[in-house]
C-alpha cells in the first residue's frame, strides 16, 4: 500500500555497515517525491508505490519533500538519507540540469545512482480561457512588441516549466518574465485570472484543466502532436523551428546502497512499470518510454546531463543566479 507522511526535521547521518541484510526489505521503503503535492511526479508515484509496495512486500511510504526545484529532497537522500536501499528518490530533469546551471549543496551525479527510468512527457503552453492569444504565434508575437512584459509561471526555479520558458525565449530571440511558485498548482489561479499570460506545464498536471476548461492549450513541446490531444499544434509548427522539450521522470537511491538491495528495488521497479495500471497512465499523460533498468537509464541520465551542460556552455541557457 502506498502512505503519507509529513517530512521529519533532517537527522545527523548515523554510521552504519554499507550491507544490506538478506531479506531485504525488512521494513517500508520511503519514496521521496521531491515536488509539491498534485504535481505529475507525485500523481506518479502514487500509482507506482503501490505496485512496488506489493512486488517488495512491504509498504512503500510516498513522503513529500518539496523546495527548490527538486533540490531539496535530492540533497535530503544524497547527504543525509541511509545508503541502506530504503530510501529512494523520484527525480526530473532538475537532477540533469541542476550540475550546470545552479550552484548545489549536493552533487546529483555522483550522490545520487540511477535506479530506473519512468518515462518522459511534453509539455503544454496554457494561457486563461480568456485570454486574447489563441495561438503561440500570438504570445510570441507580443512578446517581441512588448519585450519583457509577457509573463510566464513555473514550478520555481530550475524546473521543467521554468527552463521550458528559457529555451522558448533563447529559441524566439525574446525577452520573458519569469515568476516562480511553489508547484505548478500554485500558478493556475494567477493564470486563470490573467495575472500571468502563460504556463509550460508537464501534460501530466496540465491534461486535465485543459479538459476541464480551466485554461487553454495553445502548443506542446514535443516535435509531434500528441495522440491525446491531436487538435493541438506543436510549438514548432507555429513559427519555432526545432523547439522540442520534455520532463523526464525515473528513480534514484542514495550512492553506495548494498547492490543485493539495489538489485531487488531494481526488480520491483521495472515489474512495477510494466503492470496495466502503470501503462495506463502513462498513456493518459502522452509519455514517452525511457530505459526501466538500471543501466539504461544511468546512459539516459548522464547523456542528458551532458545535454544541459553543453546548453549552457554555448549560452542556448544561462546559469540561475543565487541558485
Amino acid at each position: 500500500m502506498a502512505l503519507t507522511r509529513r517530512a521529519l526535521p533532517l537527522l545527523p547521518l548515523l554510521a552504519v555497515p554499507h550491507v544490506a541484510r538478506a531479506n531485504f526489505p525488512d521494513r517500508p521503503v520511503t519514496m521521496i517525491v521531491p515536488y509539491a503535492p498534485g504535481g505529475s511526479a507525485d500523481v506518479m508515484a502514487r500509482v507506482i508505490a503501490p505496485e512496488m509496495a506489493r512486488l517488495l512486500g512491504q509498504p512503500v511510504v510516498v513522503e513529500l519533500r518539496p523546495g527548490a526545484g527538486g533540490h531539496v529532497g535530492g540533497a535530503y537522500v544524497a547527504n543525509s538519507a541511509r545508503a541502506d536501499g530504503y530510501t529512494i528518490i523520484l527525480g526530473s530533469v532538475s537532477k540533469a540540469t541542476g550540475p550546470s546551471l545552479q550552484s548545489l549543496n549536493y552533487d546529483p551525479v555522483q550522490g545520487l545512482t540511477p535506479l530506473g527510468g519512468i518515462g518522459t512527457t511534453p509539455v503544454m503552453m496554457v494561457v486563461s480561457p480568456d485570454s486574447p492569444h489563441r495561438s503561440v504565434t500570438s504570445v510570441i508575437a507580443e512578446a517581441r512588441a512588448k519585450p519583457g512584459e509577457i509573463t510566464y509561471g513555473s514550478s520555481g526555479l530550475g524546473t521543467g516549466s521554468h527552463l521550458a520558458g528559457e529555451l522558448l525565449a533563447a529559441a524566439t530571440g525574446t525577452q520573458l518574465l519569469h515568476v516562480p511558485y511553489r508547484g505548478s498548482g500554485a500558478v493556475y489561479p494567477d493564470l486563470i485570472s490573467q495575472r500571468l499570460t502563460f504556463l509550460m506545464d508537464a501534460m501530466g498536471s496540465s491534461a486535465g484543466q485543459v479538459r476541464a476548461g480551466s485554461v487553454r492549450a495553445l502548443g506542446v513541446s514535443s516535435l509531434e502532436r500528441s495522440p491525446i490531444f491531436p487538435e493541438v499544434p506543436t510549438i514548432q509548427e507555429q513559427g519555432v523551428p526545432g523547439y522540442e522539450f520534455s520532463l523526464w521522470l525515473g528513480f534514484f537511491v542514495r550512492s553506495g546502497t548494498p547492490a543485493d538491495a539495489f538489485v531487488r528495488l531494481e526488480a520491483a521497479h521495472r515489474a512495477a512499470m510494466a503492470t496495466a495500471i502503470v501503462q495506463e497512465r502513462l498513456r493518459q499523460t502522452s509519455a514517452i518510454a525511457i530505459p526501466t533498468d538500471a543501466a539504461g537509464f544511468a546512459a539516459y541520465f548522464r547523456a542528458d546531463v551532458a545535454r544541459w551542460a553543453e546548453l549552457v556552455r554555448r549560452g542556448s541557457v544561462k546559469r540561475i543566479e543565487g541558485g
